[in-house]
């Protein structure tokens, strides 16, 4: 059976938070998920301040954290720009540059403050960055099962976008439902097209629902062949720049169970993961 490769995602679950979490707890939760054995951890950001405050000490962060300790878990940062990109590439603790590029006009101007094409032309400016310094570029396609503004989707444009984004070397590509509207029929379809018709890369899948209907959407990625899941414990975050109220990421624990049903679970420190657990209240507030 593929290897799962889970991605623990704080980053996503505190952007949206409305109070400043101290530095010196996040580099206290962060240093447990490290230890867990996750095949990723969303780490922080490096996007403006103004935009996202939370994340203004994400290089203080990544600094503090043992990484060198536990090659196995690849530490992600997310940019929204060139001078993010080139902040994140230069720092030794990133393995992984993450972003998003949204199937909605009015998403990616929300999110980035770039067009679409303005967008497309970044994303081949951070390949060539991540190959120069060593990285891997991680391309979220944001609004990947629709969106709420009324702009135009066709599930055929995740094929060519994706045909186009393997071409110029992105290495991971994350189909995302940013605001938790696909239904599991919808994420199973999607997923089984693209998958075989897009070879080359790591298929993942960065999906947001309600707790009654996180474990449908996992069931339906897994069926389709994904084996790549982006999570956060305590189910925690939602993306604050869609315009529209927050919908939790995927539990982390709904993925653990999912995954020991499926004798599909990789290796993981329990200790270290209930440690993590149990600074959920501080970690969030």
């Amino acid at each position: 059976m593929e290897a799962v490769q889970i991605v623990e995602c704080p980053r996503d679950a505190w952007q949206g938070l409305s109070h400043i979490i101290p530095t010196e707890i996040k580099i206290a939760y962060l240093t447990e998920l490290i230890q867990v054995g996750f095949h990723t951890l969303d780490a922080g950001s490096f996007v403006s301040p103004k935009a996202v405050p939370q994340m203004q000490d994400t290089a203080a962060v990544l600094e503090a954290l043992p990484y060198a300790a536990y090659p196995h878990t690849g530490l992600l940062v997310i940019v929204a720009n060139r001078r993010g990109a080139e902040e994140a590439v230069r720092h030794p603790a990133v393995r992984y540059v993450g972003y998003p590029l949204s199937l909605s006009e009015t998403f990616q101007r929300q999110n980035t403050r770039q067009s679409r094409a303005e967008a497309q032309a970044f994303v081949e400016e951070l390949v060539e960055l991540c190959r120069a310094y060593g990285k891997v570029p991680v391309v979220y396609l944001s609004m990947g099962f629709g969106n709420p503004y009324g702009d135009p989707y066709d599930p055929e444009e995740v094929v060519v976008l994706a045909h186009h984004l393997q071409a110029k070397g992105v290495a991971i590509l994350s189909l995302a439902d940013t605001v938790g509207l696909a239904t599991p029929d919808q994420i199973y379809n999607l997923l089984a097209r693209v998958l075989p018709l897009v070879q080359g890369v790591t298929w993942g899948v960065h999906l947001h629902a309600t707790p009654q209907d996180s474990r449908a959407k996992i069931a339906a990625a897994w069926e389709a062949g994904c084996r790549r899941f982006d999570t956060a414990l305590g189910g925690y975050g939602g993306c604050p720049f869609a315009g529209v109220p927050l919908v939790s990421n995927l539990r982390t624990e709904t993925l653990l169970s999912f995954l020991e049903e499926k004798s599909a679970l990789p290796p993981l420190n329990w200790q270290a993961l209930a440690r993590a657990q149990s600074l959920l209240s501080q970690a969030f507030g």
